[in-house]
């Protein structure tokens, strides 16, 4: 019995002694690798934030793969150096098999956080823009990792999953900071035409947002069965869908007031009755004489 417990302890002592020098090695190497990665995730988060001016989450996931990324290779050095080449083919190919069932059970998730990586790159939009996704039009609220989330017009909160995004098309309202409006109506086939535009540009004008320095532009686009059907497009400053609104609501009050005035009619269908006249003749202009045969 200590004949074996000497063969034991001669056999820890000549262990020791062959891989104290390789474990103390490995021991440097992790912390030299650690504070590697501590240096290049602060070195990186600096110069990525001053040159790209990104976003701050944006900086720090690209400073985090830094990180990583060396912590990982001065483990894998120190696994090589104490001789665990074996247990670090192992660990990688449990890590294969691992993220092979995790790409699948996360697959959308992922889609969704490179997606959410790429609007914060682009920025197609940001906080307080307003936009038009799919079937959701609003402000936004925040662009996160997963999903977008808008405050509708009726005050609902949307979320919208960043791939959705991606894969569709969206309108930014915001980006100009300028809305154009587009009224669209018609007037009488009495009316004289040139007297409505002359009208009708006059009042956009007064129009309190309106940018003076855009064009405005009337047209008639169409006859109508009872109409001559126009088109009247000016631009307006653009911060919130109120200034919108109001600008739509203030031109058609306008146009309305203003055409009562001129006596100009805003045409609605009409039914024409024809008594042998020609192009038929409107009941009040004068008496009808109906003979009872």
């Amino acid at each position: 019995m200590i004949d074996y417990l000497k063969q034991v302890l001669e056999t820890w002592e000549s262990s020791i002694i062959t891989y104290f020098p390789k474990i103390f090695l490995a021991i440097v190497v992790l912390i030299v690798f650690w504070f590697l990665a501590k240096m290049g995730k602060k070195i990186g988060l600096n110069l990525y934030s001053e040159s790209k001016k990104a976003h701050y989450h944006i900086a720090n996931f690209i400073a985090s793969l830094i990180y990583f990324f060396l912590i990982l290779s001065g483990l894998f050095i120190a696994l090589k150096i104490v001789g665990l080449e074996q247990m670090l083919s192992h660990l990688l190919a449990g890590a294969g098999v691992i993220g092979i069932i995790a790409g699948f059970a996360f697959k959308d998730i992922a889609s969704n956080i490179f997606a959410g990586l790429l609007l914060n790159i682009q920025r197609p939009f940001r906080k307080d823009d307003w936009v038009q996704i799919n079937d959701s039009f609003g402000v936004v609220l925040e662009v996160g990792w997963i999903t977008t989330s808008i405050k509708t017009v009726p005050g609902q909160e949307v979320f919208v999953p960043n791939q959705l995004i991606y894969n569709s098309s969206y309108t930014n309202f915001s980006r100009f900071s300028k809305r154009r409006i587009i009224l669209e109506s018609g007037v009488s086939y009495g009316d004289d035409l040139e007297h409505v535009r002359a009208v009708a540009l006059d009042e956009v004008k007064k129009v309190e947002s309106l940018l003076p320095h855009e064009d405005v532009d009337f047209y008639y686009t169409g006859i109508g069965s009872s109409t001559y059907n126009f088109q009247l497009r000016f631009w307006i400053a653009f911060k919130t869908n109120n200034d919108f609104m109001k600008a739509m609501s203030d031109i058609i009050i306008q146009i309305k007031k203003r055409f009562e005035e001129e006596d100009i009619c805003i045409a609605y269908d009409v039914t024409t009755l024809d008594f042998g006249v020609k192009g038929g003749v409107n009941l009040f202009d004068k008496e009808l004489n109906v003979k009872a045969k």
